[in-house]
């Protein structure tokens, strides 16, 4: 992590520079990755898993007998924590479903606002060293209550075909009707689109790296709407002596071991804090599953 004491402002922009990859590159590759899908359908989508997530696919579609073997391979505790979190949720979002009043606004002339659910929406949720089960949680459960009456899932599988456990786990519990295994591209490309396998959505919701994004921003052109063109995380914690440096060491590697191109700053006004900060990141580091994301994250 690097440390700079009382910068000058006209050092300030290359401090806060945003990490990036070639865009022009970026844009080329998810172009033609989506021109295929487009074209080619789920033989396209088989393809590109087999390339980026070296996995040879005979069905995209999750099976009945999947869903099930997953529940037994969760260990109860993270069962109850995923049932727990999907109440929570539930609770805020089901609170703040909007029911239009109608108003007689002059004799014979009644108006109303009404809130119409989209029929079909993709959500994509990244998996591989990072599966965001939570985030299944957060965008199936509003979208059930909002009354969508079909919620297709793309998620990518491991080296054996396999999706998380958790993330087909948290689906059942927040209603997904169907589950597709398809990562990166290839993912947003077919719920754009739609395959033999995959249908086509209305809208794409979730996360995801550049490539990810450049494709949502992409399809979303003249295909299908999106939630929004979510870029690399970033995260700036301001802290004086009164802080607690564990809290703050845990709120910047959460946001540092998202990715290679995530950025976390730190502002204090402490000499000290920076002391204890920088031991506890250390200490925090050594207990963290993605020790190497994040410690490329801190350099960024």
């Amino acid at each position: 992590m690097r440390t700079y004491r009382y910068p000058q402002q006209n050092e300030w922009k290359e401090i806060i520079q945003r990490p990036h990859l070639d865009l022009s590159k970026l844009h080329a590759t998810v172009t033609g990755v989506l021109n295929d899908i487009k074209e080619h359908g789920d033989e396209a989508v088989k393809k590109y898993e087999a390339q980026f997530d070296h996995v040879t696919l005979h069905s995209l579609a999750v099976s009945a007998q999947e869903m099930d073997e997953a529940e037994h391979l969760l260990d109860d505790k993270l069962k109850a924590a995923i049932i727990l979190a999907h109440e929570n949720i539930h609770a805020f979002h089901a609170a703040q479903k909007f029911e239009g009043k109608p108003i007689e606004t002059r004799q014979g002339v009644t108006c109303w606002q009404k809130s119409v659910a989209i029929e079909k929406v993709g959500l994509y949720i990244p998996g591989g060293t990072a599966p965001l089960f939570s985030t299944v949680l957060m965008l199936a459960t509003p979208a059930k209550i909002a009354g969508c009456s079909e919620i297709v899932l793309c998620t990518p599988p491991n080296s054996e075909g396999k999706v998380n456990p958790a993330i087909l786990y948290a689906s059942q519990v927040a209603g997904v009707n169907r589950i597709f295994k398809a990562g990166g591209v290839q993912a947003i490309g077919a719920m754009a689109y739609g395959t033999e396998s995959v249908p086509k959505v209305y809208k794409i919701f979730g996360p995801g790296n550049q490539y990810v994004m450049a494709a949502k921003q992409q399809v979303s052109l003249d295909e299908v709407a999106i939630d929004m063109p979510a870029g690399p995380s970033e995260v700036c914690v301001i802290a004086d002596e009164s802080s607690n440096p564990v809290f703050v060491a845990a709120d910047l590697l959460s946001q540092a071991e998202h990715g290679f191109d995530s950025q976390v700053f730190f502002i204090t006004t402490s000499e000290e804090m920076i002391t204890k900060v920088s031991k506890e990141v250390e200490l925090q580091l050594e207990r963290l599953p993605r020790k190497e994301m994040a410690l490329k994250s801190l350099d960024n």
